[in-house]
């Protein structure tokens, strides 16, 4: 059976009967996406790939904090079966909707850092067995790991940085539940101001990684930083530090073009 003919029949058992048309959703670099759509209007999103169990159990762990994200319509045969959210430009007013619900998110707290399941950016693969310290957390779950296939050079100036991590990074902090993976092509903006957050890779952290993974490609918009609330001093130094693991990632998915922008944040962080 093809693909599109077994998201079909997906659709067909989950909903009661077949969508009248799919098609595929521009935007998804590490799964296939396709917005599925009925003949009383109805339209539903479906992502298809190995994970989707995982990304559904944390779309529905950042509901329950009350920050927004879509529904899980439900699950099968590797398919997941999302709320379609409608879109509409950006606002102030959108943009302090993802400040509130931003902070409602970091403000849900675990006891240690991680995640009871481990994740994937396609090849890159994320462990999140739990640790108590937060700076060997970041050195043993992301920065080492996703490192070891680039070039030695890096991985000698990455593996030095790690070891000045308990001098630049906090010991505890919050261990908040974050999105994971914050760029702004991961949030949504609807009518009616709001804002939702889509394709996670959560864990339990810093609250400040997914304000670093926010400023990678951009900057929030007006309204956010006023919602969000006041930063913990020395935010915007740590920063780098943060931003060099989705810039390894960045790398290791899509090669050397990205070499710049790790290199860039060594050299920030004098590694």
């Amino acid at each position: 059976m093809g693909e599109l003919a077994q998201l079909r029949q997906a659709a067909a058992e989950t909903f009661g009967s077949p969508p009248d048309s799919i098609h595929p959703v521009h935007g998804g670099d590490l799964s296939e996406v396709f917005r599925l759509h009925w003949p009383d209007g109805t339209e539903v999103i479906a992502k298809h790939g190995p994970l989707v169990q995982r990304e559904a159990r944390m779309l529905n762990a950042i509901r329950t904090t009350g920050a927004p994200a879509p529904d899980v319509l439900g699950i099968t045969d590797g398919i997941m079966f999302l709320e379609a959210v409608p879109t509409a430009p950006a606002s102030a007013a959108a943009w302090r909707a993802l400040g509130l619900g931003l902070r409602r998110l970091h403000d849900h707290t675990a006891d240690s850092y991680g995640w009871p399941e481990d994740y994937a950016f396609g090849a890159v693969e994320i462990a999140n067995q739990p640790m108590s310290d937060w700076p060997a957390f970041w050195a043993e779950r992301r920065l080492l790991p996703t490192s070891r296939a680039l070039p030695a050079d890096m991985v000698r100036r990455v593996e030095a940085l790690c070891h000045r991590l308990p001098d630049l990074l906090p010991d505890h902090p919050a261990p908040s539940l974050l999105h994971g993976d914050l760029w702004s092509g991961n949030v949504l903006f609807s009518p009616g101001n709001r804002a939702w957050l889509i394709d996670p890779a959560s864990y339990h952290g810093d609250a400040e990684v997914d304000l670093a993974m926010l400023h990678l490609f951009g900057r929030p918009g007006s309204g956010f930083t006023d919602a969000y609330g006041a930063l913990t001093p020395g935010a915007e130094q740590r920063r780098p530090i943060y931003q060099l693991w989705p810039a390894l990632v960045h790398m290791r998915l899509f090669g050397g073009s990205y070499r710049g922008m790790v290199e860039g944040f060594l050299n920030a962080l004098r590694a």
